[in-house]
């Protein structure tokens, strides 16, 4: 069963309800990136919702968009919930008449092609 998560306006009311973890991010940018642990990565203890950020060069501004993102997947996630159930729907007899009519005229086109003889070339 999906429960819904409550979502604290304050930050540090999020952060309180986070693991957080600190690392090394990848890729270019030479010495800076080598010897700081900028990168962020949070979890969300009560939904186990996971979030990522080694955008900036700042670990202060990589948590502040981690916040952010988490926040938006919270969110999408309680949205998700209020969603109406999708029902599922047939199509109905005169449509696929329809579909298979249009597809024997195709078919009929197709075969009305003439073949190029070896002479008319």
């Amino acid at each position: 069963m999906e429960t819904r998560y409550d979502i604290p306006a304050d930050d540090h009311a999020l952060l309180a309800e986070c693991d957080v973890w600190v690392f090394r991010a990848t890729g270019p940018g030479g010495q800076g990136v080598n010897t700081t642990d900028s990168a962020v990565r949070l979890r969300h203890r009560p939904s186990g919702i996971t979030v990522v950020c080694r955008r900036e060069r700042s670990q202060l501004q990589n948590k502040r968009a981690c916040l952010e993102r988490l926040r938006g997947k919270l969110e999408a996630h309680n949205a998700a919930l209020d969603a109406p159930e999708r029902v599922p729907t047939r199509k109905s007899r005169s449509v696929k008449a329809r579909q298979v009519e249009a597809k024997r005229k195709r078919a009929r086109v197709k075969r009305t092609r003439g073949r190029v003889d070896a002479g008319e070339e």
